[in-house]
């Protein structure tokens, strides 16, 4: 089969298609035949700086949608030629597939495997951050850093439906925040001054909740921008910065909260809940709740290309990679 793979570390032209062996399902496992694969930024972590990866060569990608290959010993509720999706540990950037099937959901209904492969990381993630962990109140506001991307779209429009009082997304450009207005913000407001917006839209308060996949620098800021008993989550670290520490004194004088998610985690440490969450969040877009907004589409050998789109920063959206029909 076809996959694409890098043997070292560096910039998108690491990825090379390559011819390697089909995988086979071990117990409690499926292989699927990829339609498509999500690309994700923690890909571009991987090739770029080893981000989970355990050995080299490594075959990056993390979400597909595509049609159940084989089902290994003990798997029930799923068989061969089934549509499904699924999130993966690593290895979706191939025409096939290793999945735990605690992990394999069926093709939502009423949606393509196009429009699905958008869904396994995105729309649960979203869900959580703004329901499980956040625990937004109808009435409160929120800020979303990255509103222009996968997670920001959906986590908008979330929060929109949640009945939000006030919805403010961050973007690193003016056209990426005209784009992510469309998708339940009130207003977006850019990297070097969200802190001075906040506080002048919200007459000084802060805002109630605040999401943050940048980590560093931005999460202090952040707490600043927090009001009193406002809550932060805290779901990647995009800026590379070193682990941040945050202590009492930080956080007693107001009652503010910092709490943190991560998919892959929440997958390895409880499946269960996972599994639970994922389905309450797909429910969200078969109702016509949320909308994945899918950009870019790219063939399996130009996986670099995705990856070039998406470290410029200048992608807005779902991208994805198409491998078969």
């Amino acid at each position: 089969m076809r996959a694409v793979e890098f043997q070292e570390y560096g910039t998108p032209e690491v990825l090379k298609v390559v011819e390697t062996a089909t995988p086979g399902p071990g117990p409690g496992q499926v292989t699927i035949d990829v339609a498509y694969a999500g690309v994700n930024f923690a890909d571009l972590k991987a090739r770029a700086a080893g981000y989970r990866v355990p050995s080299l060569p490594f075959v990056p990608g993390l979400e597909v949608s595509g049609r159940i290959r084989a089902l290994g010993s003990g798997v029930e509720g799923l068989a061969p030629g089934q549509e499904v999706v699924a999130l993966v540990d690593s290895g979706a950037y191939a025409e096939v597939v290793i999945a735990s099937a605690a992990t394999v959901f069926p093709l939502p209904e009423g949606l393509d495997l196009r429009t699905a492969a958008a869904l396994p990381t995105v729309v649960p993630t979203a869900y959580a951050l703004i329901h499980d962990v956040g625990r937004l109140r109808k009435g409160e506001s929120v800020l979303v850093h990255g509103a222009a991307g996968g997670v920001g779209t959906v986590a908008g429009q979330l929060a929109r439906a949640a009945g939000a009082g006030a919805v403010y997304g961050v973007s690193s450009s003016a056209a990426k925040a005209d784009y992510a207005r469309r998708y339940g913000y009130d207003e977006v407001f850019t990297a070097d001054t969200f802190t001075d917006d906040i506080l002048r839209v919200t007459g000084g308060r802060g805002v109630d909740l605040i999401l943050d996949p940048v980590g560093g620098d931005t999460l202090r800021r952040g707490l600043g921008s927090l009001a009193v008993f406002g809550r932060l989550v805290s779901y990647g670290n995009a800026s590379g910065a070193e682990p941040w520490q945050v202590g009492q004194s930080d956080l007693a004088e107001r009652g503010v909260t910092v709490a943190g998610f991560s998919i892959l985690a929440l997958a390895q440490s409880a499946p269960d809940a996972l599994r639970a969450l994922t389905e309450r969040a797909f429910r969200t877009v078969v109702d016509g709740t949320v909308t994945v907004p899918v950009t870019a589409e790219f063939e399996l050998s130009e996986a670099s290309a995705a990856h070039e789109l998406m470290g410029g920063r200048s992608s807005t959206g779902k991208l994805l990679l198409h491998i078969a029909d």
